[in-house]
């Protein structure tokens, strides 16, 4: 299984293709709106999602809601192009146009204008733009469909916010509630506290980040490899947690503790219970020696501070060479709850990947009965 995108933050539209579904996958198009949506939602939130209010066309791949097993393509318009299309059409535009040449410290301004050998940093900053991630949730929500069908669930909730953390443990199915929660955090008194820090960053035209869990429940052990390094599950979705856009940290399990504490206290003593082997604690995250081992699989990652200040931040102009202050394009105080959908997409995609590569099939009963064999 594999997704490419296109498309550039201020371009016509959003695209992407996977190929390696198998057939007669159900396809729930409301399924993938309702997580664009939630994508562009949550507390600190800027003036582009009053613009945008996005909806996935699906293109090819799909008859009937149903999955052909021909590569399942699909766009994302974007509604602000229309604003745009002087400075941004292929055919034709006045790049002089709202050229970015005040480079932005902790964005991918400057590096990506050497690099590509630009002089404008819109010709970077369109594609590093976390736009782009609203394709990456079309394809995790497929993924999280697919996965679904043999039982595997994927939820998450925002743990951490500018410093202000919530480290209660929440089971599973306490997850989803989080998404009806302005920061989509669980505990009410630890989410009033952020939302106050980020209306007093908002006022001082600065910025937040935080931390988002993922968890997966419902997996099989023995998805990974031990025998090859580029197949351990844990490699596969640290990468993808690391390929979101402001992502600087991930753990698994315990995580950094680990380093922390003694061997007593980290590995997780195991046990038959009903001819069936289980582990009483979870510190491993799910994930042993590169392979599902049949818990929760537990995922963390950090986002950094929205890099676009409004306040601006001291750089240089790139086509004088004089210091002056950053440029600020229209953006978020946070965003850390559409952080925590794209979180959970890109682990889905990354997980399917996985699975689909040990169970292979042609069309998803093939691949459940598969499933379904394992122990």
């Amino acid at each position: 299984m594999k997704l490419t995108t296109a498309g550039e933050s201020h371009g016509k539209m959003l695209l992407g293709i996977i190929e390696g579904l198998p057939s007669n996958l159900v396809i729930d198009i409301e399924e993938i709106d309702r997580y664009l949506s939630l994508r562009q939602g949550g507390y600190g939130r800027g003036g582009r999602q009053k613009i945008e209010r996005d909806r996935v066309e699906i293109l090819s791949g799909v008859r009937d809601r149903k999955t052909l097993a021909s590569p399942l393509a699909f766009a994302v318009k974007n509604r602000d192009y229309e604003n745009w299309a002087a400075c941004m059409a292929p055919e034709g535009a006045d790049t002089s146009l709202r050229r970015l040449t005040k480079v932005r410290p902790g964005h991918a301004d400057l590096t990506g204008i050497i690099k590509y050998d630009q002089t404008d940093a819109r010709n970077i900053l369109e594609r590093a733009s976390a736009r782009e991630t609203a394709a990456r949730v079309v394809g995790g929500t497929i993924a999280r469909q697919y996965l679904r069908a043999l039982g595997v669930e994927v939820s998450g909730y925002v743990r951490c916010v500018c410093g202000v953390e919530d480290k209660a443990f929440h089971a599973f199915e306490e997850l989803e509630g989080a998404k009806t929660q302005p920061l989509f955090m669980l505990d009410d008194k630890k989410q009033t506290e952020a939302m106050a820090k980020i209306d007093k960053l908002k006022e001082l035209g600065d910025t937040a980040g935080g931390i988002v869990e993922i968890r997966i429940k419902g997996l099989k052990s023995g998805f990974g490899s031990c025998m090859s390094y580029s197949e351990k599950l844990d490699a596969r979705l640290c990468a993808a947690l690391m390929s979101v856009q402001a992502i600087k940290g991930v753990e698994v399990g315990m995580g950094f503790g680990v380093g922390r504490c003694a061997g007593s206290a980290v590995h997780d003593e195991i046990f038959s219970e009903g001819g069936r082997y289980r582990r009483r604690t979870n510190n491993a995250g799910g994930i042993e020696g590169g392979m599902s081992n049949g818990e929760e699989i537990v995922l963390r990652a950090a986002m950094k501070p929205i890099p676009t200040l409004m306040r601006g931040l001291k750089t240089v102009d790139y086509a004088t060479g004089e210091p002056c202050t950053a440029a600020s394009e229209r953006s978020d105080v946070a965003a850390i709850c559409a952080c925590e959908i794209i979180l959970e997409s890109v682990a889905a995609f990354a997980l399917a990947e996985a699975v689909s590569e040990r169970l292979g099939g042609d069309n998803i009963k093939e691949v459940k009965g598969r499933y379904d064999l394992l122990p």
